[in-house]
């Protein structure tokens, strides 16, 4: 890869994480970048027009998107090509009611999401993003749309406990998930003298009769969330405060994910696991169908895939163990043949690269990895293995996925947990086994992994990249060569 090529791709991986704190803005940045090449949007709410050559994409809860471009000489019956990933990632949610005044504070209820170093997330900037529901009135009638925010600057800090009130707390951090992470918003005698946010304020809303419309004024007390925040919110997005019906929002951090390291090596940021997988396999499947000629020969189609809440288990309607996958290939399939048969066919002929991040080597952690298997930064993707299938990889697809790299000098790694230590999982075995599709299990290696701050080496971006991009291009060349099942 040309040396701008390859910082081309660390920098556009930094302003992907700047601007994706949350998984609706992951994915409003990935529709950007498929829009801005010509993929076209289709909704699952509709019949799709799909033709030979072109490249499609559609969002489901705004939180999963899925992407695929179609190869000239697809029929039906033809495999797909898949890297899959996610959008979520640890974090503190905000709960449906948030209100909580202690002892002259404003605090905010938060819950954890997902499995989160949680002791990382005291005495950080923080701020909030999400999505709000917002009420819309136009001629007479009112409408209701989802609204993406971020609050840019830091509005609330969960403060540590001084060490001189807990003397023994370098011999062990315990933290109480429902008592210690409350994020501190403001102190209530700040809050009462401004009357723009107090906590009884009036505001002015319309009323909709069936003869006129009136302007009443209303006081109104929100006994669910702190006006001040519901203030912040509605400053955001351009409306009232009255005018939030709900919202999905989470804290976040501030601080910028940026290149660093004395040597300039390393990307510290928040988030990497996952977008880091999420970022390298769309650019790539957008590099590797964008020429003229991309498509021309190709047979199956490429696709990427990235899910929300695999954090949590992936058990939701935008998760991997949803029928979102599988009901995408067969809507592709029926859209170029009528015969119910030619999806089991396709899946069979499909094959899916599982792109979660991986653990590197950890110096001062030595004795966590087994001698025999420990992935390094800067020494490419990791191919994961697990005989207890919390990894979808068996033989024949790592070898695959091995030989792609062999062809274009690129490394790659292998990682087994230790036998003494538990496996953690990804949504590999999870579409392997609700699918049926082959499957490899790979990702980069990190440091800090689940940190509110983690790290990994610019190297493995542009590896990562190089990887998805070349299976894209040769995987159907490469699977017309393997025999199993004869």
């Amino acid at each position: 890869m040309a040396k701008e090529e390859a910082s081309s791709v660390v920098s556009d991986l930094i302003n992907f994480l700047n601007s994706s704190p949350t998984a609706f803005h992951a994915v409003e940045e990935a529709k950007k970048l498929l829009r801005n090449v010509g993929f076209e949007q289709v909704s699952e709410r509709e019949d799709w027009k799909l033709e030979a050559g072109k490249r499609y994409f559609f969002t489901r809860n705004h939180s999963t998107i899925v992407a695929f471009a179609i190869g000239k000489k697809y029929v039906a019956g033809n495999g797909f090509h898949i890297v899959g990933a996610h959008t979520d990632s640890p974090c503190l949610k905000l709960k449906p009611v948030t209100k909580v005044s202690k002892a002259g504070y404003l605090e905010v209820g938060v819950q954890p999401y997902g499995g989160g170093l949680w002791h990382t997330w005291f005495d950080r900037d923080l701020t909030i993003a999400g999505r709000v529901i917002i009420r819309e009135e136009k001629d007479g009638s009112a409408s209701y749309l989802h609204r993406l925010v971020r609050i840019e600057e830091p509005i609330m800090r969960i403060p540590t406990l001084a060490i001189h009130l807990e003397r023994g707390v370098n011999d062990g951090f315990k933290v109480n998930t429902q008592t210690h992470l409350l994020p501190v918003l403001a102190t209530s005698i700040k809050a009462e003298l401004n009357k723009e946010v107090a906590e009884n304020g009036s505001v002015e809303i319309e009323v909709q009769t069936d003869e006129k419309k009136t302007k009443e004024k209303t006081t109104t007390k929100n006994s669910k969330h702190h006006s001040l925040l519901l203030q912040l919110l509605a400053s955001q997005v351009g409306c009232q405060p009255v005018d939030i019906c709900d919202f999905e929002l989470q804290a976040c951090d501030t601080q910028p994910s940026i290149v660093a390291g004395a040597m300039k090596e390393f990307i510290f940021s928040g988030r990497l696991d996952n977008l880091c997988m999420s970022f390298c396999s769309l650019k790539a499947l957008i590099d590797a169908t964008s020429s003229e000629s991309s498509l021309e020969d190709e047979t199956a189609v490429s696709m990427v895939a990235l899910f929300d809440h695999e954090e949590v288990g992936s058990d939701s309607a935008q998760g991997a163990g949803s029928p979102a996958m599988l009901n995408a290939l067969s809507r592709i399939t029926n859209s170029f043949g009528s015969d119910p048969k030619l999806i089991e066919k396709a899946i069979q002929r499909s094959f899916l690269v599982s792109a979660d991040m991986a653990h590197a080597l950890h110096p001062n952690y030595m004795d966590k990895h087994e001698d025999n298997h420990q992935p390094k930064l800067h020494g490419g993707l990791v191919i994961k293995h697990n005989a207890n299938q919390r990894y979808a990889t068996n033989a024949i697809t790592s070898f695959m996925f091995r030989e792609i790299a062999t062809k274009h000098n690129l490394p790659t790694q292998d990682f087994v947990v230790r036998n003494d230590m538990a496996c953690g999982s990804t949504i590999g075995p999870i579409l392997a086994s609700g699918v049926g599709i082959r499957t490899v299990d790979v990702g980069a290696p990190q440091l800090s992994m689940h940190s509110i701050r983690e790290m990994c080496a610019v190297d493995d971006v542009k590896h990562s990249y190089e990887h998805f991009k070349a299976y894209f291009k040769e995987f159907s060349h490469l699977d017309a060569k393997i025999t199993v099942d004869i």
